[in-house]
């Protein structure tokens, strides 16, 4: 059985260390860079699955480098960050994210919310969820 092919788009090695530790066993990460101009090249070059990327990067931040992509790709779209606010998380799915991750909940959520975008299904990191809906009036 062949593994979902994942590129990530982090400039930070901590992450990408810890992307990989977690993916791993059950995904081939075909490629690691570290800006959204490299990922978009990646991107035509490798033609992954999943595309996990960061918001903020240096050369072009990850929601610009998706809303290049355009509707014209087959790759879901996780992104992985550190914004917990709500505009960055319908800016990531206003620029085409199937996903959202927090990077606080990296462990618990990246592999699920793969999983998930693959089924096309749409995923948000669970203390993102639980604030949302604590804030409910």
């Amino acid at each position: 059985m062949n593994k979902v092919r994942v590129l990530v788009a982090d400039d930070h090695e901590g992450i990408l260390t810890r992307v990989r530790k977690v993916l791993d066993r059950e995904f081939d990460i075909v490629g690691v860079v570290n800006n959204g101009r490299d990922a978009l090249a990646e991107m035509r070059r490798l033609d992954p699955e999943v595309l996990v990327i960061d918001i903020s990067m240096p050369i072009l931040d990850g929601l610009r480098a998706v809303s290049l992509l355009g509707d014209n790709r087959r790759a879901k779209v996780v992104f992985l960050t550190l914004y917990n606010d709500r505009a960055f998380v319908a800016a990531a799915f206003s620029a085409g994210a199937s996903a959202y991750v927090l990077k606080s909940d990296l462990a618990a959520d990246l592999a699920p919310a793969i999983r998930a975008a693959l089924q096309g299904h749409r995923y948000v990191s669970r203390s993102i969820a639980s604030m949302n809906s604590s804030e409910a009036p």
